[in-house]
């Protein structure tokens, strides 16, 4: 049993997003297998890069209030000062901009960079442009989360990429988030840019490689950290 258990904590779970693109490639393996049997290899392949893509680990966040957590699995970008997305409302000065770039090959659900309330969700349609690029984040489709920790604002934002078509949202706003809780994904190959408040201290490199809800992006310092005013929730019926 004890073996068992190792192997089965040695598997990381299936996101549940990931169940019907599974399915339907282990359906495609065993039908069209029976027509030839390439198919079925092929399919059979493509399942098992479906199981490995929508893999959903757990994470366990390090200590400290204070910390921005990466968001995403993936590479770290140049780390650059740039004016949040308007629909965010932090503000029409540059601020420091953490961008994770994820391959086909990474984990792609995402996880709160902080512990905050979710005070907007912003969504705009855009291009398709290579996530890669930092043209990026102003033209490609993307979902922008305005996080509020009571003393600080984060900004998190999925953006779509050359190969993704969906961005997936699985938060609402008002509730309220721990630091590295899922709150959504992207389908496929994608990128997550974080925005910071000022005064915050970055801890990680260009080049570096990001596992979400785990490695300390950033610390925010109470010195210098200016909030932005954010207009309350509309009541809801």
């Amino acid at each position: 049993m004890d073996i068992w258990r190792s192997i089965r904590n040695a598997i990381p779970s299936v996101n549940s997003a990931g169940y019907p693109f599974i399915g339907g490639a282990l359906a495609i393996a065993i039908v069209g297998g029976l027509l030839w049997g390439v198919i079925f290899w092929v399919f059979l392949g493509l399942t098992i890069w479906m199981v490995i893509f929508f893999r959903d680990p757990e994470r366990i966040p390090p200590d400290g209030d204070d910390l921005v957590l990466a968001p995403a699995d993936g590479l770290v970008q140049p780390i650059v000062e740039a004016v949040p997305p308007a629909e965010l409302e932090l503000g029409t000065l540059p601020l420091k901009r953490i961008s994770i770039f994820l391959t086909i090959f990474d984990c792609h659900v995402n996880r709160s960079p902080v512990a905050g309330r979710i005070a907007r969700i912003a969504y705009k349609p855009g291009k398709f442009v290579n996530a890669d690029l930092d043209k990026a984040s102003e033209d490609n489709e993307r979902n922008g989360l305005l996080l509020d920790t009571g003393k600080h604002q984060v900004g998190v934002v999925q953006i779509a990429g050359l190969i993704a078509r969906r961005i997936v949202c699985t938060a609402k706003e008002g509730e309220q988030l721990r630091a590295g809780e899922r709150f959504g994904m992207i389908r496929f190959g994608s990128r997550l840019d974080v925005y910071l408040p000022v005064g915050t201290e970055v801890l990680i490199k260009p080049g570096q490689r990001a596992i979400a809800g785990e490695t300390a992006l950033a610390r925010m310092s109470a010195v210098g950290a200016v909030r932005t005013p954010v207009a309350p929730l509309a009541p809801t019926e």
